[in-house]
């Protein structure tokens, strides 16, 4: 064979492997410009055009009218509902108010978009309320005339200043209006109506331990409670901002902050007896630990006050009773955990029949349920809700029927365990009812006095559908809305689907979602990008129909499989679900989601778990950068913003709720700063300069550390911007990381429109 036709075929050979090695390759075409177009287009089409899905559902005051705000064809309605008459119509003359506002307050207010989205029904619902423009207006249903009440007030602002300083805006008057109670001098004093006369009820005030100016009249008006206060230093936290509206030079800001660790107010209460003008201090012997003291309340026929203490480090909760005879305390509810209480989220009390019974929330059984307590003894008479499944929260409790409605998730089998339904059941525990039963998540608003609610239920793969109910039994008395995704349908979009996986443990399923791009071919390979929220205080994948969660599916038309899930040590599952994040935050159920994905991947080829993207902001900021710090063999690229990356330079009570006090070697164990030498992988952290919620310096100080340990990683902090995601232009930065480092493709440049085809 000549010489050269043996080169030829060798030629023939190499170009034949190549071609087999580039077939077995994963698609790199992605993160083109045709795909951030497709994603731009495709958020285009998709906003605003779910129609006839509500958003929240409001009664009005008499409970004969309900109303809420649909988008249909040509904008946004309002829609009223009269439950007696099963009857629904739209609310008002939209053109009608439109017309008269746009000359009165002159505006350009369209009928289908209308500057506002709130209503009270007012003058026995013949007049609806509204605030736009500067002003609330009123709006005659009847002779469709629209008037100009009064401009708009900030007194909520006000007051709330006024309740962060423990001082009120004018003495508080007792509840037969002889006596007006206040502080001076940081002593109580009270004044008679009638006479003018003065008394000074205490004299142990003084600036470093003073009375709070809110006090608790007794309804006899024969004796009232007020805090005695030990101040904390205050902690400040500072901000420079770059790049004010108003001048050139920069600002220095400053908030009140407390962290982990941090000294906080002693609350002590004084019971005074007017009659005797007697100063009774309560002995702290089951107080003395605070983290707070709340909810203080008088029993109506004055025979004593309660107050709940949660002391710190959130292992110890007590219902407290103080007899208004001599001041003698005594504990009648007390929860004790060996890892948290989560006061935050799952604490719920109703004093029945002046207290004489309560029903509580607790997780002592290791799910979160009601109890009936013996008000009087403190003894428990009933666990009024059993089994395997979580009480999530308590809507109405009638006390002449003793019966309680609550909604709950995990009851129904072969149903997601996040799903929402409501039921009905007796103090005793008898006659448990199921008011939703649809395969659904739902979302219940009841009327003022309970005969009614309207419902609405979906899943991220079943657009919504909203009912009028029965409370009696469930029943549906009217459909009222059926979303139309018509549009959706037409602009290619794919419904999320639903996944589970087991859990580490072997046993427990963790439920997730998987977003697929438009273009989607199950025979490509995609890299996998993770939106990870790891807070304890709840749980995060979506469960109703995602129409205001877009974001998701356009990062998936760039070219990715986009996926959300939660693990262990979040929220509404068991106590040992949720237990797993005590101390361990840098957990973040890390394991279960691997092994979700894993799980995944054996099911669908298609999703390509060598190349996992991570994204997440505040705790998911956090979580993000862990994935890349402690999971490394598998997240290869994490993009985190405005991250709480220590637990100690964090706000107080989320950091100390979770993570324990006092501070000790767990909070460093789990500190991404402390962790920053082990980065592998790409890393981009995004700031906002004015972040109040999670200290700027949270990040900076994780910039440092990175720069320490000579490692390479994208920032970005954006002038003005408070605690988000970056904005916008943080989103692009974004988008672009993933393409960049997952696809190894540079981005198109964004001075390129990108809408040019979407119009």
């Amino acid at each position: 064979m000549p010489p050269f036709l043996t080169n030829k075929s060798k030629i023939t050979s190499y170009f034949t492997l190549f071609l087999l090695i580039i077939s077995q390759l994963p698609s790199i075409s992605q993160g083109t410009l045709e795909d951030y177009r497709r994603s731009e287009t495709l958020k285009n089409k998709l906003k605003d055009k779910v129609y006839n899905a509500p958003n929240q559902v409001n009664w009005s005051k008499s409970g004969k009218i309900a109303w809420y705000t649909i988008q249909t064809p040509r904008g946004k309605e309002f829609i009223s509902v009269f439950p007696q008459t099963k009857t629904r119509q739209v609310a008002f003359n939209h053109e009608s108010l439109a017309e008269q506002l746009n000359r009165l307050a002159k505006t350009t207010a369209k009928p289908f978009n209308l500057p506002f989205n709130f209503i009270n029904f007012v003058k026995e619902d013949q007049e609806i309320e509204f605030s736009t423009e500067g002003f609330v207006w009123t709006y005659a249903l009847a002779t469709n005339s629209l008037h100009k009440k009064e401009p708009i007030r900030n007194e909520p602002q006000r007051y709330w200043a006024a309740a962060q300083s423990d001082q009120p805006d004018k003495p508080i008057f007792s509840p037969d209006s002889l006596w007006t109670c206040y502080v001076k001098n940081f002593n109580v004093y009270i004044r008679s109506v009638k006479t003018n006369k003065e008394l000074q009820l205490s004299f142990d005030g003084a600036e470093g331990e003073y009375y709070s100016g809110f006090v608790q009249w007794a309804p006899d008006s024969k004796k009232l409670v007020a805090n005695k206060i030990r101040p904390n230093q205050k902690h400040l936290i500072y901000f420079v901002r770059s790049s004010p509206e108003d001048q050139l030079q920069p600002k220095l800001e400053s908030r009140e902050y407390l962290k982990p660790g941090d000294a906080l107010p002693i609350r002590q209460p004084h019971l005074f007896l007017i009659e005797e003008q007697k100063n009774i201090p309560i002995d702290d012997a089951l107080f003395n630990q605070q983290y707070s003291l709340s909810r203080m309340d008088w029993r109506k026929d004055s025979r004593a006050f309660t107050f709940e203490y949660n002391q710190r480090g959130h292992q110890i909760y007590r219902v407290l009773e103080v007899s208004a005879s001599n001041g003698a305390i005594r504990p009648l509810i007390e929860e004790q955990s060996k890892t948290f209480i989560d006061y935050s989220g799952k604490r719920y009390r109703y004093d029945v029949s002046d207290g004489k019974e309560i029903i509580w929330a607790s997780e002592r059984d290791g799910w979160n349920h009601l109890y009936l307590y013996d008000g009087l003894t403190g003894k428990i008479k009933k666990q009024i809700t059993k089994g395997e499944w979580v009480v999530r929260n308590v809507v109405n409790i009638n006390e002449e029927k003793r019966t309680i409605i609550f909604a709950a998730s995990g009851i129904i089998p072969q149903q997601d365990p996040y799903f929402i339904h409501y039921y009905r059941i007796n103090f005793d525990g008898t006659g448990l009812t199921p008011l939703t039963t649809e395969n659904a998540n739902h979302t219940g608003a009841f009327s003022p006095d309970n005969p009614f609610f309207i419902d609405t239920y979906s899943r991220v793969d079943f657009p919504p559908v909203t009912v009028l109910r029965s409370v009696t039994d469930g029943s549906i008395m009217m459909e009222l809305e059926k979303a139309d995704i018509s549009e959706w349908t037409k602009a290619s979009w794919k419904a999320p689907e639903v996944f589970t996986a087991k859990a580490r443990d072997g046993k427990t399923d963790i439920w997730g979602i998987i977003i697929r791009p438009t273009s989607f071919d199950p025979n490509k390979k995609y890299p996998v990008i993770e939106n990870i929220y790891a807070g304890p205080h709840s749980s995060f994948t979506p469960k109703s129909f995602m129409a205001n969660n877009r974001s998701m599916f356009e990062l998936a038309e760039l070219g990715f499989i986009v996926v959300q899930l939660d693990g262990m040590g979040t929220s509404n599952r068991s106590k040992a679900f949720h237990d797993v994040c005590w101390k361990n935050l840098k957990d973040a159920g890390f394991p279960d989601r691997i092994l979700w994905m894993q799980e995944v991947a054996r099911k669908y080829p298609s999703f390509d778990i060598s190349r996992v993207g991570i994204y997440g902001t505040s705790a998911g900021g956090q979580s993000s950068t862990g994935g890349l710090l402690f999971y490394p063999d598998f997240y290869k690229v994490a993009v985190s913003s405005c991250g709480c990356h220590d637990n100690r330079m964090d706000k107080i009570w989320w950091n100390e709720q979770w993570m324990g006090y006092p501070i000790g070697s767990h909070y460093e164990e789990c500190s991404n700063v402390t962790n920053a030498h082990k980065l592998q992988g790409k890393l981009m952290l995004i700031l906002g300069e004015v972040d109040d919620n999670v200290d700027p310096a949270s990040t900076m100080q994780l910039v440092n550390a990175l720069i320490k340990a000579n490692k390479d990683f994208d920032f970005l902090m954006v002038p003005n911007m408070g605690h988000s995601t970056g904005g916008d232009y943080g989103e692009r930065k974004r988008r672009d990381f993933f393409v960049r480092h997952l696809y190894h493709t540079e981005p198109p440049s964004w001075t390129i429109s990108l809408t040019e085809e979407t119009k």
